[in-house]
């Protein structure tokens, strides 16, 4: 009964979360990441009974199928959905938690010839996007996302968002995008109308646990653009004030001007009205 329980869920999270899957059979015969999943989990019951050459046959077998490459070392929680898929790599050591998600072209690799554990250990409801590599013995937390393209070599805290490289966090407990009430509401409704029994709580639980994963790995951050924005906004305000003093100067240069020019005046009906009463002085002599 357990099987066919994990069969469904894996069955179900696609559905929660790629929109292009329409029907229970094309997912089962044509997304690559479930049959990779599927594949990893005879290999893995393998590795852990010892029986190495088997297992890598298998997961050798997975990569040629899928083009998703699993160590068999490997632990995976329950709900991981991979998609599309091609290019990803699985360390032996790598430790993936509940509800995870990876983009084609991740890394979960090590960065050495080191022993024991080298591969991240993943968090729950985790999003890795299209060709980020995550490389070490570190933790990603809980409900972190990691950008595309990123290189994470360091641990992200839980529900932080890691862009660039190396990647770095650019937002801790950000806000969601949507309103996270009205999407698990809309969600949940959905999942009911495709038969799910959204009023047992065991189920209704389950189902929130899996639908809590914020797929909005495009909406991130620019940290560069925001430093550029920043710095233009400060030239601008610069300029505003190099003009406003500027307009100042020349009010001061003209009203000195003017000062200037009355003074100069003055000066002169002073100097004319000294002569003329000089000239005055002599006749009166005379």
């Amino acid at each position: 009964m357990k099987f066919l329980s994990r069969i469904k869920k894996d069955i179900r999270v696609i559905f929660e979360r790629d929109p292009a899957a329409k029907s229970v059979l094309e997912v089962v015969l044509c997304y690559s990441g479930l049959h990779a999943i599927w594949l990893h989990r005879i290999s893995h019951a393998l590795f852990k009974r010892g029986w190495i050459v088997s297992a890598r046959l298998v997961s050798n077998f997975c990569r040629f199928l899928t083009g998703i490459e699993i160590h068999p070392g490997a632990t995976i929680g329950d709900g991981l959905f991979i998609d599309h898929g091609t290019g990803i790599v699985i360390g032996e050591t790598a430790e993936l938690g509940k509800n995870v998600t990876l983009y084609q072209g991740v890394t979960l690799g090590g960065t050495g010839k080191e022993k024991g554990k080298r591969h991240p250990t993943i968090g729950n409801n985790v999003v890795v996007a299209t060709g980020a590599k995550v490389l070490g013995s570190f933790k990603v937390g809980d409900h972190a996302k990691i950008g595309a393209g990123s290189v994470v070599l360091k641990e992200v805290p839980p529900h932080a968002t890691v862009v660039g490289i190396p990647g770095r966090v650019v937002v801790l407990h950000g806000t969601r995008v949507h309103n996270e009430e009205e999407y698990r509401d809309a969600l949940l409704e959905l999942c009911k109308a495709r038969g799910y029994d959204v009023n047992n709580p065991h189920v209704r639980a389950e189902l929130l646990e899996e639908i809590d994963v914020d797929l909005n790995h495009d909406i991130l951050p620019d940290p560069e653009r925001e430093m550029i924005e920043v710095a233009l906004r400060q030239i601008q305000r610069l300029e505003r004030r190099v003009n406003e003093l500027e307009t100042e100067l020349a009010a001061a240069r003209a009203e000195i001007s003017a000062e200037a020019m009355r003074t100069s005046s003055l000066e002169v009906s002073l100097s004319d009205g000294k002569v003329d009463l000089t000239k005055r002085s002599v006749e009166h002599e005379r």
